[in-house]
C-alpha cells in the first residue's frame, strides 16, 4: 500500500483513471474478456502518471483497465438504482451505505467503458424506510420514473424480496445481498434445485445451513444442558429460521439440543416476559433467534431484570453491529453473532485492491465509525455490478442477466459464483462466527472470531466465553 496516499483516499477512489489497475484477476479478467482485440489498444486514453504507477500490473492488463474510466460518459448513461433500509427499525443496515455510495460516484465520476464505449455511470440511492411495501414503490419508480439499467438492493428479505419480485415482474436485473438465501428463495416462491426459479433476479449470501452449523459450534464450547430458547419474530427471517422443516428444529434436535420456542412475536415488541417465563420454565441455557436492532436490547434488559442469564447468546440481526452492543453497556460483553465480514477476513476488493482490514481502517478514519458488517457487502454489490457489466459488453438488460448468472468473482467478501449454489440463482458466501468482547474501539467493543469451522479462510482470535452472570 502506498504510504503517501492521503487516508480519505484509501477506500474506492484511490484514483479514478486507473480504474481496476490494482485489481488482479477478478473483475479485471472480466473486463478483459468484454473488450474486443481492436479495443484493448484504443482504450488507453490517459497515460497513468507516476504515482498511479507504481500500482500497475504485469503486461498489458492494468493499462487497458485503466482506461476502462474516462471520457466523460459520451456514449451514454448507464442508470444503477440501490434501496437499502436508510430508516426505520433496520437502518443499522443502511447506515455505511451512503459511504458506500458516495465513493463509488466518485470513482466511476470520469465515466466507464463498457464493451469500448464510455458511458456516465448513475447510482440511485432510495430508502426502504424498513417497510416491505415502501420498498416495492421505490423499486418501482426507479424502474418507471428513473430508467434504471440495473437495480442493487441489500438487507432482510423485508427489503430483498419486494425489491426482487418487482425486478421480476418489471425485467429488471436484480442483484441483491444481506439475506439468508432460504428466506429470499422460498420466501419468493422458488425452490432449490438445477432449474432457475426467477428470470430477473440473483442473490449472493450464505444460508440458514451455514448460521445453524456456526451457533452450534460456538455453543459446542460452553459446557450447557442444551436447552435453547427460540426467538423467532413473524418476519421473513424469523419465520425461516423457526420453520419446522428448512429452519432450527430439526438441526438442533439432531444435535441433541431442546429448543423452546414460545412461538412468533411482533416486532417492535415492549415487553418480552412470555418468552423469558417460557425460557425460565424450560430451563434454558442457551438462547439464538433472529431480532432486528430495537428488539434484543429490550429483551435482554428485562430478562436480566427478571433475574434469567443464560450461558450463550447467539443471535442474528441484531448483535451484528457495534452500536447494539454499546447500547448495553457491560451487559453486552459475551454476546456471540454470525459474523459474514470482518477486518479479519483474508480477501481484497476486485475494483481497488485493498484487503478488508485496510477498508474498514480506511471507513473508520474517515466516518469515526466503526465497521459493520454490511460495509463489505455494499461494496461487494458494485463489484458484481460493475464485472456483469463489463462481461455483458454493454448495457442490454437480457446480456446484462446473463452475465449475473455465470459470473465468478473473487470480491472483498470472497468468492462470489452463480452456477454451484442450492439454486441458479444463489451464490453462497461463507460464514464463521464471532464473540463481543471490551476493546479499546469507538463503541469500546469488538467483535472476535471464535469459530471458522465454517470458513477456516478466517483466523480465529479466541475461543467462546460462557457470559458472566
Amino acid at each position: 500500500m502506498n504510504e503517501n496516499i492521503p487516508t480519505h483516499q484509501l477506500g474506492y477512489n484511490i484514483g479514478r483513471r486507473r480504474f481496476l489497475a490494482v485489481a488482479s484477476g477478478g473483475i479485471a479478467a472480466a473486463a478483459l474478456a468484454a473488450c474486443s482485440k481492436d479495443d484493448k489498444t484504443s482504450t488507453t486514453t490517459d497515460a497513468p502518471d507516476t504515482t498511479e504507477s507504481s500500482a500497475t500490473t504485469e503486461g498489458n492488463t492494468a493499462t487497458t483497465m485503466a482506461g476502462m474510466t474516462g471520457g466523460g460518459g459520451g456514449d451514454g448513461t448507464i442508470k444503477i438504482g440501490y434501496v437499502s433500509p436508510q430508516t426505520g427499525a433496520l437502518a443499522a443496515f443502511g447506515a455505511a451505505d451512503g459511504y458506500v455510495i458516495d465513493d463509488i460516484r466518485n470513482f466511476v465520476a470520469d465515466g466507464l467503458l463498457v464493451g469500448g464505449k464510455s458511458y456516465t455511470i448513475e447510482v440511485l440511492l432510495e430508502d426502504s424506510e424498513s417497510n416491505p411495501d415502501t420498498a416495492a414503490a421505490k423499486a418501482a419508480k426507479l424502474i418507471d420514473e428513473d430508467g434504471v439499467d440495473l437495480v442493487l438492493v441489500s438487507s432482510t428479505p423485508e427489503t430483498t424480496n419486494p425489491v426482487s419480485d418487482t425486478c421480476e415482474a418489471s425485467g429488471v436485473p436484480c442483484i441483491s445481498t444481506v439475506a439468508p438465501w432460504q428466506p429470499w428463495l422460498m420466501g419468493r416462491g422458488g425452490a432449490p434445485g438445477a432449474d432457475p426459479s426467477f428470470e430477473w433476479t440473483y442473490h449472493f449470501f450464505w444460508g440458514l445451513e451455514d448460521v445453524i452449523g456456526t451457533f452450534l459450534a460456538m455453543w459446542g464450547q460452553v459446557d450447557t444442558n442444551k436447552s435453547v430458547g427460540g426467538l423467532f419474530p413473524n418476519d421473513g427471517d424469523g419465520n425461516a429460521w423457526g420453520d419446522a422443516e428448512n429452519g432450527f428444529p430439526k438441526p438442533l434436535d439432531e444435535a441433541g439440543y431442546t429448543l423452546v420456542d414460545p412461538g412468533r412475536y411482533e416486532n417492535l415488541n415492549q415487553d418480552f416476559t412470555a418468552q423469558i417465563n417460557a425460557f425460565k420454565e424450560g430451563g434454558c441455557e442457551v438462547i439464538t433467534g433472529v431480532m432486528i436492532p430495537p428488539d434484543f436490547p429490550t429483551f435482554w434488559k428485562q430478562a436480566k431484570q427478571q433475574g434469567f442469564v443464560p450461558k450463550v447468546a447467539s443471535i442474528g440481526k441484531a448483535l451484528l453491529f457495534p452500536e447494539s452492543i454499546e447500547a448495553l453497556g457491560a451487559d453486552g460483553a459475551g454476546l456471540t453473532s454470525e459474523v459474514w465480514w470482518s477486518p479479519s477476513h483474508p480477501y481484497s476488493s476486485s475494483l481497488v485492491g485493498l484487503s478488508a482490514k485496510e477498508f474498514t481502517d480506511a471507513y473508520t478514519e474517515n466516518t469515526g465509525s466503526q465497521w459493520t458488517q454490511p460495509l463489505g457487502f455494499a461494496h461487494a454489490l458494485f463489484e458484481v455490478a460493475f464485472a456483469a457489466l463489463a462481461s455483458a459488453g454493454s448495457s442490454d438488460k437480457t446480456a446484462v442477466r446473463d452475465a449475473i448468472s455465470t459470473l465468478s468473482l473473487e470480491t472483498i467478501v470472497g468468492n462470489v459464483t452463480w452456477g454451484d449454489g442450492p439454486s441458479p440463482n444463489v451464490a453462497k458466501t461463507k460464514l464463521v462466527g464471532g464473540q463481543w468482547r471490551s476493546a479499546d474501539s469507538p463503541t469500546g467493543f469488538d467483535l472476535v472470531i471464535v469459530d471458522n469451522s465454517g470458513n477456516a479462510d478466517v483466523p480465529t482470535g479466541g475461543s467462546v466465553e460462557a457470559i458472566a452472570g
